[in-house]
């Protein structure tokens, strides 16, 4: 067993927890986005940071869900800089998620009195991960993932195109704190366009409108030369051309 204090409280815990399950085993509030116990630590909503304090060192703030127990250890959940860097953390989601009540309920609990970072388009997707994990790690699935850089990052299909090993369970939807996802868009049909050919139309994965036009598929310039079987066996005619 591993002996540590958490709030000045003794704790002990079995070796290989960490400092979140813990908090929680022990009935110590840490809020979070991104965990959940079927899944595998993330670490991406940085709510759970907790203040690890050294008698020869300084404090310091480590994420609750993936920081290991360790005998020893003095950890408060509850002061300045925690409730200080948790604060920051959800204005810096309200800013696109200014619309999500989950958001703004956690926000007024840890004391957020007002917006000061705000983007120009409302995106209740806050990156936890959490449809994506559980999509691979519950499901056995990989349909979707994180894709993008920066201010472009987005949960979606590979290539944005609907993928053939999504099996409709919505997991997805189940799992996300926010609800951004919805049924809807799990079960729905993009549509494709027509081309203008005598074969049966296809469906577009990729962008889904239904409005575009028909246009035909031109063939290659120059046309292709059909090859005679007098000619591929003849190598040295075939090199020339």
């Amino acid at each position: 067993m591993i002996e540590l204090t958490i709030d000045n409280k003794p704790i002990e815990i079995a070796e290989g927890r960490t400092l979140l399950e813990a908090c929680r085993e022990n009935g110590i509030h840490v809020p979070t986005l991104c965990y959940h116990p079927a899944l595998k630590p993330y670490g991406a909503c940085r709510l759970c940071v907790v203040e690890l304090v050294f008698k020869d060192a300084e404090a310091c703030l480590v994420p609750a869900c993936t920081y290991p127990c360790k005998d020893g250890l003095a950890v408060r959940t509850n002061s300045k800089a925690v409730k200080k860097n948790r604060r920051l953390t959800l204005e810096l989601l309200l800013a696109s998620a200014y619309e999500t009540p989950e958001i703004f309920t956690l926000a007024e609990e840890l004391g957020v009195e007002e917006i000061r970072f705000k983007l120009h388009q409302a995106d209740s997707c806050i990156l936890c991960g959490l449809c994506v994990r559980a999509c691979s790690e519950i499901v056995g699935k990989e349909a979707i993932s994180i894709t993008g850089r920066g201010m472009s990052k987005e949960v979606s299909p590979p290539f944005k195109v609907a993928s053939s090993t999504c099996i409709g369970c919505g997991t997805c939807v189940l799992i996300c704190p926010t609800g951004i996802i919805n049924l809807e868009d799990v079960y729905s049909r993009r549509i494709e366009h027509v081309f203008s050919s005598d074969d049966e139309p296809i469906l577009c994965k990729l962008c889904g409108e239904s409005s575009a036009g028909p246009y035909a598929i031109q063939p290659p310039e120059p046309p292709l030369e059909i090859l005679s079987e007098d000619t591929l066996k003849n190598s040295d005619e075939l090199y020339r051309r």
